[in-house]
């Protein structure tokens, strides 16, 4: 399943629902089939997907990586998070919000 995240200020990204589903986790967030990210939670969802891809590559080896690499053919977390956190940093500087949807909740 696809998720779709539209930016008020800028474009939209599309995102297998087992990778949104592992950055929603980071941030701490349910995925819901819709949703937002206000302009107040921007910040803080971007802090929280820096902190986690830095923690990765300071420990490649650690339990999660791993989890990570099996899951998606060996492609690690700051690859699969750039663009949506660049859509959000983008979002961010523009005083926006980001939605998604999904077909179901993921």
């Amino acid at each position: 399943m696809l998720v779709t995240f539209t930016s008020s200020t800028s474009g939209e990204i599309l995102m297998f629902s087992e990778m949104a589903r592992r950055l929603f986790e980071i941030i701490g967030k349910t995925g819901s089939a819709r949703g937002v990210f206000t302009k107040e939670q921007l910040p803080d969802a971007i802090e929280k997907l820096r902190q986690a891809v830095a923690a990765e590559k300071a420990d490649p080896d650690s339990p999660e990586a791993e989890e990570l690499d099996d899951e998606n053919d060996h492609v690690d977390l700051a690859q699969r998070a750039h663009p949506f956190i660049e859509l959000l940093e983008s979002t961010r500087k523009e005083d926006g919000y980001v939605m998604w949807h999904a077909a179901n909740d993921f």
